[in-house]
């Protein structure tokens, strides 16, 4: 965690830390580990925002950002790195800019581009730690294999809805996120958070136990969660935590282990990578199913969001079949007539689609972008959510 050039904390940086100092079990000897330290941030959204601050705040010398994203609008619910006044910009210079007011001493570094394993080892080699901010599975695996390889800690977070997860894969002395999931969930079978929704506040709180238990690691004070994982429910702020064994079979850190390098870890999961959605070939524009829509037998529009979502919009004589009951509808479904699946975005309808054309449906199609690009090209009368 130490730098090779460690310089000692100046009367600025003295005075900036008090609070830190007067902790017996931090004091200078801790503070100057904290500027001595390299840490790694993949994601600056919902749970790399207060890590990401909470961490410069506490004077980590130097902060590597990683996100290929740039912030929209409906970050600013739980992405509070950012503001409205960089809706557009980069999210790693819009995160940049926010540390950099927040305390100028640091050093941050900044990737624009998505973590994947053609630039992973490059970007994450000198780093002491890595924190995990991502929301997707194939990055959580290869910020895990790739920490494996590094001999570093990687603090790992996740978030849905009301409930999160915390701890740290050290795979020196403990498990790691392999030895925990072995094998990704099945492809979609784990909303995202832009499918499921997050409470604000989450991300927040597991975040900021992100970046405490990266403090722990790089100063050596406390027991980070390393073999524990914690599970947090916000709605009735429960907290339980699980004890984590290393499994010796596992494929990355075990005794003896087959993936020695890093591999294609969209293909292991499944599902596409980050800043990727669903996509099946029978996809239609907003223009097309307007078009449709003027047809003498027109088709029949299956909505496969929540129920409680199409309070906020919805089309006129769409049909709604949630995406986990379209199986047991389909014996109920015309398979003569054109058939075409909305969503909120495209992705969800994508997999209805999909099945839908599995199961011997011909006509079928879905709508790509979901009801929210229908607001965009055809309804603006529409809100986008």
């Amino acid at each position: 965690m130490v730098s090779n050039t460690s310089k000692a904390l100046t009367r600025d940086e003295i005075l900036r830390y008090s609070r830190h100092l007067l902790i017996p079990e931090i004091g200078l000897e801790g503070q100057q580990k904290l500027k001595d330290a390299s840490v790694l941030l993949i994601g600056t959204g919902g749970l790399g925002s207060p890590a990401a601050l909470y961490l410069a705040a506490a004077g980590v010398g130097r902060l590597g950002l990683v996100d290929a994203d740039t912030v929209d609008e409906t970050n600013l619910q739980r992405q509070i790195i950012h503001a409205t006044s960089t809706i557009g910009v980069d999210k790693v210079e819009s995160a940049r800019l926010r540390l950099q007011d927040l305390n100028p001493a640091i050093e941050i570094i900044t990737y624009n581009e998505a973590f994947t394993s053609a630039n992973a080892m490059r970007i994450a080699t000198g780093y002491g730690l890595i924190v995990d901010g991502t929301d997707n599975f194939p990055t959580r695996y290869l910020s895990n294999d790739v920490a494996v390889f590094l001999g570093i800690p990687n603090v790992y977070g996740s978030i849905f809805r009301f409930d999160g997860q915390v701890s740290v894969f050290d795979a020196s002395v403990g498990p790691c996120y392999r030895c925990l999931f072995p094998e990704p969930p099945p492809p979609d079978s784990v909303p995202s958070c832009a499918e499921g929704g997050v409470l604000g506040v989450l991300p927040g709180i597991v975040g900021a136990m992100q970046a405490a238990e990266a403090i722990k690691v790089i100063t050596g004070v406390g027991e980070p969660l390393i073999g524990k994982l914690v599970l947090f429910n916000a709605l009735d702020m429960s907290l339980e935590k699980i004890t984590l064994r290393k499994n010796p079979r596992c494929r990355v850190c075990g005794e003896k282990p087959d993936i020695t390098e890093l591999v294609d870890y969209e293909a292991f999961c499944g599902v596409p990578g980050a800043g990727h959605s669903a996509t099946t070939k029978a996809d239609i524009t907003p223009l097309h199913l307007q078009g449709m829509l003027s047809h003498q037998v027109p088709p029949m529009i299956i909505d496969v969001r929540e129920p409680h979502e199409l309070a906020i919009s919805k089309l006129e004589k769409a049909v709604n079949i949630p995406l986990e009951q379209l199986l047991e509808a389909m014996p109920k479904l015309d398979r003569d007539r054109e058939l075409v699946v909305i969503c909120k975005s495209g992705s969800r309808s994508a997999r209805a689609t999909n099945l839908l054309r599995d199961a011997g449906f011909k006509l079928v199609y879905n709508l790509a972008g979901g009801i929210n690009a229908w607001a965009t090209e055809i309804d603006p009368s529409l809100p986008i959510y």
